[in-house]
């Protein structure tokens, strides 16, 4: 007993986490020292053999120059951030012995906006699963905020609560993982050993199909049958409603953690439940999603109040029931927890295929850059899979006396009919509540940015806090990833356009994080903030070589010349390492040329369109719109999403690019052959080599471009305007270059 209790004694000065540097780094510096040398090589080959002759030789050539030059210092940016990687480690057990019996109470916000994009299944699958954590479940409240204004949301919210009562005890019994039950009956056994629990498995299990039917059946036929309307007052609110963006505040507190009957089937007490849309009326900007987390703020500060708030969107259900604790090891270390504002985990898919077609497992900068970040200063706050301290969330500065004790913290603020709370909570959440205040600007998230997220973390960093990076061993959240190219090139087009939209403003890392952030942190934030500027020497690449190749003239050096080392080791090493870095970041070789060619569809699409229409809205010509990205797809769509065949189908500007470009390099290509079969000095290949293995390599990233446009017959394949649209345009190109 001396011995636990000696033992318990020392674990009160122990940290209840810790921080490692990456080890065996020798391998990447000696990558870093040999490619910066073929670098310097290749500037100082553009500049000392710079043609003297040709207009259009001199110029492509310049170009050249300043497309390697900007290819040159994006590398270097990412070599800053991957120079110095950290990972952490949590003691829950620790945890747990200290402070057991004074857990702070977390609020979990869930934000939704389209019950036809967000199917009310998924949601209440991701609200379950945060219901479910292991921690104590009156310290839990939980917060939906459905933008949609949807009754068919609302109704999947009241089915979630009831069927919660035997959901978390089934949970905490098993102690199953993970705790979405759409996740765990999806791969889970029933449990034959035991003849009790399998009679209970079997059970929760029908409660669950039932639900979820009645639920699907309900969102099918576009409306809540009336003889379920009249089960909850909730319901009469939507007698008022003229339309989803057009409504009074609706707020409905399903479960009220604080009432002794709010209990599960064991007895045990269940977690506050919330549902709010918060009021919308035309002449207001509605902000989502900034607008509809700083309601969440608001009213949660009057409901519960809990100081740690984690924030997770409508498909990112919980994949470990720990991660509560895991975060609260950061927040409650005696030593370094009071000045941490948030602690992001990765960002982690479910339904990537084998080789991820799409590159949308973000593998690499989950598992590679946002240790690098973390090493510089702090991960970027990116949306979801977020613990925040609220009163960082809110625009408080840090400060070396904001030491919080956690034993006394009272999370329970205001203790108030749920009559009164819900009409107090009512005005909070009004859309002309926030107008002419801080909120939006210095408190909660920012507005008028496409990435908020972003910006928010940016702002809270700036005003002293830290920020961690966390990767569970098991991954705390799994979400639902693009199955189309279109919808991927899109949320990247939003994502570049607004991480660009920071840079060119007063929000800028150099101008608002100067002397308040470390300057590697601010370089650091240039991975992201520089991807709308990539397009340029990208499409360069993809464009002139091409169309020179075709007059014979030439971009790079002679097979027999010695500079031609420096060119083919710079991007063989490079690439070869960054295979290497891909599977070792648990991809496949596959995956990794997948990759290859969703980097340059991206960036001659997403980033061209992202960089100019964050142009445009600097100029006052356009404003900032957020896209959702539609989580649910068609049958035939999902079934050539698991079979990995490209999905095109509809007409879009970027699939004309990219069609015109693939094409623009074929023809370039086999005329480049031709020169070679025709050539019998061999004067040819000592001249355009890299320009006629450019030509082949972007040919073969092309090839599912080629089959779209060509030969499938399916309705993913290329629209036939596309095909005459893109062929006449290559055309005309390549004439143009060759006359």
């Amino acid at each position: 007993m001396r011995e636990k209790e000696r033992e318990m004694g020392k674990n009160e000065y122990l940290p209840l986490f810790e921080t490692r540097a990456s080890r065996g780094r020798l391998l990447f510096k000696l990558y870093v020292l040999t490619i910066f040398v073929a670098i310097c090589m290749i500037l100082v080959y553009r500049v000392s053999y710079l043609p003297v002759e040709g207009a259009v030789e001199i110029w492509s050539w310049i170009g050249m120059f300043f497309a390697e030059l900007w290819f040159s210092f994006y590398w270097f940016i990412t070599q800053l951030v991957r120079w110095n990687p950290i990972y952490r480690y949590t003691f829950k057990d620790r945890l747990s012995q200290r402070y057991e019996k004074d857990l702070p109470g977390v609020d979990i916000f869930v934000c939704t906006a389209d019950p036809e994009i967000e199917p009310p299944t998924m949601v209440i699958n991701t609200v379950l699963s945060m219901m479910a954590y292991d921690y104590p479940p009156e310290k839990l409240s939980v917060y939906l905020s459905d933008d949609g204004g949807s009754d068919l949301t609302f109704y999947a919210m009241l089915e979630a609560s009831r069927f919660s009562k035997h959901w978390l005890p089934f949970c905490k019994k098993l102690k199953i993982q993970p705790r979405s039950p759409e996740a765990y009956f999806r791969t889970a056994l029933e449990p034959l050993d035991d003849p009790n629990k399998a009679k209970e498995w079997l059970f929760v299990k029908k409660l669950y199909i039932d639900m979820k039917y009645q639920i699907e059946a309900t969102t099918k036929l576009g409306k809540v049958p009336e003889e379920i309307c009249k089960e909850h007052k909730g319901f009469h609110e939507w007698n008022f409603i003229s339309s989803r963006r057009d409504h009074q505040t609706i707020l409905e507190i399903l479960i009220d953690g604080t009432d002794p009957q709010a209990m599960d089937n064991e007895g045990q007490p269940l977690p506050t439940l919330v549902y709010l849309a918060r009021e919308k009326r035309p002449q207001y900007p509605h902000n989502f999603k900034a607008g509809a987390m700083n309601a969440l703020i608001r009213v949660s500060s009057r409901i519960s109040n809990s100081p740690i708030i984690l924030n997770v969107d409508c498909d990112m259900y919980s994949n470990n029931s720990y991660s509560v604790r895991d975060a609260l090891c950061f927040f409650m270390d005696e030593e370094k927890g009071r000045e941490i504002g948030y602690i992001q985990y990765p960002q982690a898919f479910e339904n990537i295929t084998k080789n991820d077609i799409y590159c949308n497992s973000l593998n690499i900068e989950m598992e590679v850059d946002f240790p690098g970040l973390d090493g510089n200063g702090g991960p970027l706050y990116i949306g979801t899979g977020c613990f925040h301290r609220r009163e960082a969330l809110c625009g408080r500065r840090y400060s070396n006396e904001n030491k919080v004790d956690w034993k006394e913290v009272n999370y329970r603020k205001v203790k108030e009919s749920a009559g009164v709370l819900e009409e107090v909570c009512r005005i909070l959440a009004s859309c002309t509540y926030d107008a002419n205040t801080e909120w939006g600007k210095e408190m909660g998230l920012k507005y008028g940015c496409p990435v908020e997220d972003v910006i928010t973390g940016l702002s809270v960093q700036c005003k002293g806090w830290r920020s961690m990076y966390f990767i569970p061993e098991r991954k705390g959240f799994l979400g639902l990833a693009p199955t189309t190219l279109l919808q991927t090139l899109v949320q990247h087009k939003r994502w570049s356009e607004g991480d660009f939209q920071i840079l060119i403003t007063r929000h800028s890392p150099f101008l608002f994080g100067h002397k308040r952030i470390p300057l590697k942190l601010q370089l650091s934030y240039c991975i992201y903030l520089l991807w709308a500027t990539s397009w340029f020497a990208v499409l360069y690449y993809l464009v002139v070589p091409p169309l020179c190749l075709l007059r014979g003239i030439s971009l790079f050096p002679k097979l027999s010349s010695p500079w031609i080392q420096s060119f083919a080791y710079a991007i063989f090493a490079n690439r070869a390492y960054g295979l290497v870095e891909f599977v070792w970041s648990g991809g496949t070789i596959q995956g990794w040329w997948n990759g290859q060619r969703v980097w340059v569809f991206k960036r001659t699409t997403s980033h061209l369109f992202g960089f100019f229409d964050a142009i445009r809205k600097l100029l006052g010509f356009s404003t900032s719109t957020f896209v959702i990205t539609a989580k649910v797809a068609e049958e035939d769509v999902s079934e050539r999403y698991e079979k990995e065949k490209m999905e095109f189908g509809v007409s879009s500007p970027m699939f004309n690019i990219l069609a015109t470009l693939a094409l623009l390099n074929m023809f370039s290509f086999v005329g480049g052959i031709k020169m070679l079969i025709m050539d019998v000095e061999s004067k040819v290949l000592d001249l355009l080599a890299l320009q006629i293995i450019l030509c082949g390599l972007l040919v073969l990233i092309n090839l599912p471009i080629y089959q779209g446009l060509f030969f499938r017959k399916d309705s993913g394949r290329m629209p036939y305007s596309v095909t005459y649209t893109s062929i006449i345009v290559s055309l005309l190109a390549c004439s143009i270059a060759l006359y």
